[in-house]
């Protein structure tokens, strides 16, 4: 037999507050278990349930104050019903995945369960006060995801305490900035390197956070000592712990199911993160898995006999009980009823949430019903209708496509006919699709006032003479500007003393302080876990990637959890950051990167502007800022000390997103391109036409969203020929922007010759000039390409260059 000591405290402990604990942690278990149970009986299609850590859970959730946030993972019910953030009966309605925010406000069915989310936006997607209840970051499942934006909620309680400015805006956010952010993470996702970067950046940042390792020895089947090194990430950690003399974090170690030891550890973690604004570390050792990980597999299969056993053993529920009766709050038959009545409640909520998932499938199925007996009736034809009723009611559980799928098999049967009854299902089924859209496709953007697709534009003015300045120049005036909104901080490596690599923030970090425009140590991940966590809390980050190329460290945090936030909340949360980053042409593999492809469809719920000029970005940016969704603005890598007129309005520009710009006529062809490639193309515009053939330019200026008005087709259909250029590998944004014209605005029938792609080399460009001339597109592919497609409709005008 193992021996269990709980540890003794200075604390005292209220018996009823025990009880209630005892009552949470009871009921929190039965639904953990009913949870596997629904997926195996096939009304749910995967459970994953916090089992085992369900007292570590409470102790956490006791030592939070309103206006706290918990930036967690998959198996944190416990806070959250602790916390009154998440009810049992919603907890089943994310099970089933009830498309319903009146049942699921977290995620309106979409996400799986154990993926909370407070709603922090009203119906008009406005922001609601965060400061008087407890928050609930919308859940991840990729591991580790949860922890950089965790860094930046906690980062916005150190602006909130120490800007004067933000006074008068901090009334929904922040209370003095005395929030605390709470997150969590099993132990083996510690290996992953962003939760090591955003300790290392916790410790350097001095912010009141409070890391969690709920840590039960396996990660899935892999056990700890393949996990980290010394098997404890609080060994594997020891040098981060402050000293008397060194700044740092408190690391503090306590066993799950030590229930006073939990209470005393996680009041002492708060108070010093709330108070000082140290940063804590606390693992939870001694974590179990009554189930294993998750319903798609049994741990029996890798834990050995004695684990298993020692598991039963130290269950977290199991000695809380034996402690409980110890210390005489309560008798055996006191808990008894409570365990009882855990089971019922528990089996009332599923049962309850169950009914309502399936009572609002059956509105939509009784529909079809009805309409289907009319069908019957008017064409007397029950071999073609009967066997759709007849699989449709042998499901067991009918869920909304299996009646999408009746009605469209109903529609190929009865194609002959055309009376009212098939006119009734089609429009049953066009409305069944719309509230589908709804229902799952809705919030990828803001649909609030403040959506930046509802401005308009602001074009920029030019005095008679304008001064030409260096591309840079205008940005920085632009910067500056920005700046003077108290919500507007610009967070990167290197955007501070010297005022950024390319000298855009030069100066502007000794006005307005480095507060504002903060440099950082080279750790993309945590620099954008930063500026969206802050976001999340009412401010307007300007994050940057220093290099394009550098995108991809932090790029499963901006696709898995800043891309899809508004959308995998149903329109609960958002975090309008804006990243920013330099790219396509200059010199070098590392240095002059343009994999759109790679970021537009990994990146669906941000708007994604590619400006020739900083006129230009300037203008996106400030479109950007006035609305209320993600942005990331890609600057020309080559294009800062190039000459630009100066805007006499430069503080007024606004690029509308999603509306291409014609740069120069013409009514031969037309030629789609973006960013660096504008100059490529209008030079070589300037050389076909001494040629003969006049070229119509358009910058698309943003490729989410793309050509909102179809502006592309009515240039095709004048010119009847078009190329898409630009410097991504071939099959990339040249062919994204050729589906998107071609395929979906239906240009196909008005071209007379084949639409063509011009893209760069399948491989990442040379380094030298002569690497940027041979490895992307230049002027003289543009020019053959056009001369090619003119060539071949009239040979005679335009004879072979070459043979």
């Amino acid at each position: 037999m193992n021996s269990f000591t709980f540890s003794n405290p200075p604390l005292s402990f209220d018996p009823a507050a025990v009880l209630e604990d005892y009552r949470l942690a009871a009921i929190s278990r039965a639904c953990s278990l009913l949870v596997r149970k629904e997926v195996f009986s096939g009304r749910a299609k995967f459970g994953i349930y916090g089992d085992g850590k369900e007292l570590c859970q409470i102790a956490l959730a006791r030592s939070m104050r309103p206006g706290d946030y918990i930036s967690g993972y998959y198996r944190d019910q416990t806070i959250g019903a602790a916390i009154g953030d998440l009810t049992w009966p919603q907890y089943f309605a994310q099970l089933y995945g009830h498309p319903d925010i009146q049942f699921d406000p977290h995620s309106g069915g979409r996400q799986m369960n154990n993926h909370h989310a407070t709603r922090w936006l009203d119906e008009e997607g406005k922001w609601l006060d965060q400061t008087s209840r407890y928050n609930t970051v919308a859940g991840i499942s990729s591991t580790a995801g949860q922890i950089p934006r965790a860094l930046g909620i906690a980062y916005a309680s150190k602006m909130y305490r120490e800007r004067a400015d933000l006074k008068d805006h901090e009334a929904l956010f922040s209370k003095q900035g005395q929030e605390v952010c709470f997150t969590t993470i099993g132990d083996a996702s510690t290996s992953e390197g962003m939760f090591l970067e955003c300790i290392n950046a916790a410790g350097v940042l001095q912010i009141p956070i409070v890391f969690s390792v709920w840590d039960d020895g396996y990660g899935i089947s892999v056990p700890i000592e393949f996990q980290t090194t010394k098997s404890s990430i609080s060994k594997a950690l020891a040098g981060y712990q402050r000293n008397e003399q060194e700044k740092g974090l408190e690391i503090i170690q306590v066993k799950a199911w030590d229930y006073p030891g939990l209470v005393a550890a996680y009041q002492k973690a708060a108070d010093l993160a709330r108070k000082d604004f140290v940063p804590c570390l606390v693992h939870v050792v001694e974590c179990t898995q009554p189930q294993g990980h998750s319903a798609s597999g049994s741990h029996e299969r890798y834990k050995s006999a004695e684990r298993l056993a020692w598991e039963l053993e130290a269950d977290c529920n199991v000695l809380f009980r034996q402690w409980v009766l110890a210390e005489n709050i309560a008798s055996e038959e006191q808990l008894k009823v409570i365990d009882e009545e855990a089971v019922v409640l528990a089996r009332k909520y599923q049962k309850e949430a169950f009914a309502a998932y399936m009572a609002s499938v059956d509105v939509d199925k009784k529909g079809f019903l009805r309409i289907a007996k009319n069908l019957l009736e008017s064409t007397n034809e029950p071999s073609l209708l009967q066997p759709i009723i007849d699989e449709l009611n042998a499901l067991p559980y009918p869920i909304f496509s299996d009646l999408v799928r009746a009605g469209r098999k109903t529609l190929r049967a009865f194609r002959f006919y055309q009376g009212p009854a098939v006119k009734l299902l089609r429009k049953w089924l066009d409305d069944l699709e719309k509230l589908n859209r709804r229902r799952f496709s809705s919030h990828q953007m803001s649909e609030s006032d403040e959506s930046p697709l509802l401005i308009e534009g602001v074009k920029p003015t030019y005095d008679k003479d304008p001064a030409l300045v260096d591309g840079r120049e205008i940005l920085n005036k632009a910067f500056s500007q920005f700046l003077q909104d108290p919500r507007v901080f610009i967070l990167g490596e290197d955007v501070g003393k010297i005022g950024d690599v390319n000298q855009t923030l030069a100066g502007l970090q000794d006005i307005y302080g480095p507060l504002k425009v903060t440099d950082t140590g080279i750790r993309e991940v945590s620099i954008v876990g930063q500026g969206i966590g802050a976001a999340m809390r009412g401010l307007r980050p300007i994050v940057e990637i220093q290099y394009l190329d550098y995108i991809f460290y932090p790029f499963p945090i901006l696709s898995d959890d800043w891309a899809c936030l508004h959308y995998r909340t149903a329109g609960g949360q958002k975090a309008p950051m804006i990243l920013r980053t330099r790219g396509h042409r200059l010199e070098g593999i590392w240095h002059s990167g343009s994999p759109m492809a790679v970021l537009i469809n990994g990146l669906r719920g941000v708007h994604f502007c590619v400006p020739r000029n900083m006129t230009q970005a300037a203008g996106m940016y400030r479109t950007l800022l006035k609305g209320d969704d993600p942005g990331i603005v890609i600057e020309c890598l080559n294009g800062y000390r190039l000459k630009e007129p100066m805007p006499s309005n430069l503080t007024e520009i606004e690029v509308p997103l999603g509306i291409p710009e014609i740069l120069r006529e013409g009514t031969d062809i037309t030629v789609v391109t973006y960013g660096s490639m504008c100059r490529i193309v209008m030079e070589a515009a300037e050389t076909l036409a001494g040629l003969g053939i006049s070229v119509e330019v358009i910058d698309a200026q943003t490729l989410l969203p793309f050509d909102r008005h179809h502006s592309i087709l009515a240039s095709i259909q004048k010119t009847h020929r078009v190329i898409f250029a630009d410097e991504d590998m071939p099959g990339g944004a040249s062919a994204y922007m050729m589906q998107e014209v071609v395929d979906r605005q239906g240009a196909f029938t008005w071209l007379e010759s084949p639409a063509v792609c011009i893209a760069a080399t399948a491989h990442r460009p040379a380094y030298s000039s002569d690497g940027d001339y041979f490895s992307k597109p230049n002027t003289e592919n543009i020019v053959d390409a056009v001369y090619e497609i003119m060539r071949e409709s009239d040979p005679s005008t335009y004879p072979a260059i070459y043979f």
